[in-house]
């Protein structure tokens, strides 16, 4: 399963990259291959200063080895060997009518001694982080996730919307980091899936990103934007950061388990402001965004 997958995520990779470069027109991604002395390494690839994405990743990376003792605490295990692999990405894009978008998928294993199977699971998700709201496309995108859920299971959709709603969220500010897509994690065998059932349900998801994402970025790429605008939207990256950098699980296990920095922080966008107690006009497009992240609603 690890090489299957693993084989999956590097193809998708290379299709997503190439989509976003042939929208951008202008930048090309950087790639960087890098190993991690205790075991594996990656293919990170970022795009900067386009003339659509300011700034972007999407990394993919296959690392194992023994488990570090603090995330033996964490998953409540012994001194036991894993391997982890999975994609993730974040798209920044320039012009603040076109939303923020993430996305992960990937793959998780544990080792007894004899070297044998004793846990594995897939997560993953997409999700969406816009600065001005435009009801069409929040629509479009929920509904492109639960095409790809309810192909698996009516159920998928519902319950991993609310979990993205409920992890996608600044505890400290009471509000949701965007408007949500799907979540999901510990996606383990049960009497109703099999682990090439979850593999099946995670490429249905992985391969539905660009179907979710990319009539978006077309729609809103070249709207007029004023300077008002483009503030507004690096106040909302300063809450993005927020959120990695307090409360994101991916961002804790890249560093605990000495993932390479500059792929875990490529999610980080490279222009925010920090305004002291900031409020928008009221009755104003920025308040009607901020109105639906306290309280996140169904899109479809």
């Amino acid at each position: 399963m690890k090489d299957k997958f693993y084989q999956y995520i590097q193809e998708l990779q290379n299709t997503i990259t190439s989509k976003l470069e042939a929208i951008d027109g202008i930048a090309r991604f950087r790639e960087d291959l890098w190993e991690r002395p205790e075991g594996g390494g990656g293919r990170t690839r970022v795009i900067e200063n386009g003339h659509v994405f300011e700034k972007g990743g999407v990394n993919i990376s296959a690392v194992h080895g023994k488990l570090p003792k603090s995330m033996q605490a964490y998953f409540k295990v012994g001194d036991v060997d894993f391997f982890a692999c999975g994609l993730s990405l974040v798209i920044h894009p320039k012009n603040p009518m076109v939303p923020t978008v993430h996305a992960n998928w990937r793959y998780f294993e544990m080792y007894n001694d004899s070297g044998d199977i004793v846990d594995s699971w897939f997560g993953g998700g997409q999700d969406l982080t816009p600065y001005y709201l435009f009801e069409e496309d929040a629509i479009h995108f929920h509904s492109v996730c639960k095409v790809a859920c309810d192909r698996h299971d009516i159920h998928f959709y519902p319950d991993f919307k609310a979990h993205c709603d409920a992890y996608f969220y600044n505890t400290h500010r009471n509000e949701a980091r965007g408007i949500g897509g799907l979540f999901f994690d510990y996606c383990k065998a049960t009497e109703d899936m099999s682990m090439e059932d979850w593999y099946n349900y995670v490429t249905s998801v992985g391969n539905s990103f660009l179907e979710a994402y990319i009539p978006i970025v077309e729609k809103r790429k070249e709207l007029h934007y004023t300077k008002a605008n483009k503030d507004w939207q690096e106040i909302r990256r300063g809450r993005y950061v927020e959120f990695n950098l307090v409360h994101d699980k991916g961002t804790l296990f890249g560093l605990k388990t000495n993932g390479r920095i500059e792929s875990i922080l490529m999610s980080l966008p490279p222009r925010v402001q920090w305004v002291y107690d900031h409020h928008p006009k009221s009755e104003s497009e920025e308040e009607k965004l901020i109105k639906v992240l306290k309280n996140p609603i169904d899109w479809v």
